[in-house]
């Protein structure tokens, strides 16, 4: 035996909480699916017969949830997908101050205030529009 010790650094994560299993074939319109590792709202979904292999194909088309950006993917049905958690949490609006934070309250009455404005200036005029 060997009177070395043995120290191992893991740099990995499983990422299971941000994803769980679902089967390809229960995943509907208006669902969420991980393609090419981005979580993405499905927009459209086929499914094809069963071919000579015996697997029914499901063509899934989804919209990135954070950059709005247009993805495919094509599983067999019977297989298993992730599918991420997904929280939303809507905020009101309480002020704009000068340095282009927002403080916004939360649903317990609290108040977040670390949330800076957009850079998009169709999106920031809107916001302010709005709250004025």
């Amino acid at each position: 035996m060997s009177d070395e010790e043995h120290h191992f650094e893991s740099k990995a994560d499983a990422g299971a909480s941000k994803t769980y299993p679902q089967q390809a074939g229960t995943i509907r319109k208006n669902g969420y699916i991980v393609i090419k590792n981005r979580p993405c709202k499905v927009v459209e979904v086929s499914t094809s017969k069963t071919g000579k292999h015996g697997h029914a194909k499901c063509h899934f088309v989804g919209i990135d949830i954070f950059t709005a950006k247009k993805l495919e993917d094509i599983v067999p049905s019977s297989h298993n997908c992730d599918a991420p958690h997904v929280n939303r949490t809507d905020y009101q609006l309480i002020d704009i101050s000068e340095d282009g934070f927002v403080s916004l309250l939360t649903e317990s009455g609290n108040t977040k205030d670390n949330l800076r404005l957009p850079t998009d200036e169709n999106l920031l005029s809107q916001i302010k529009d709005g709250f004025a």
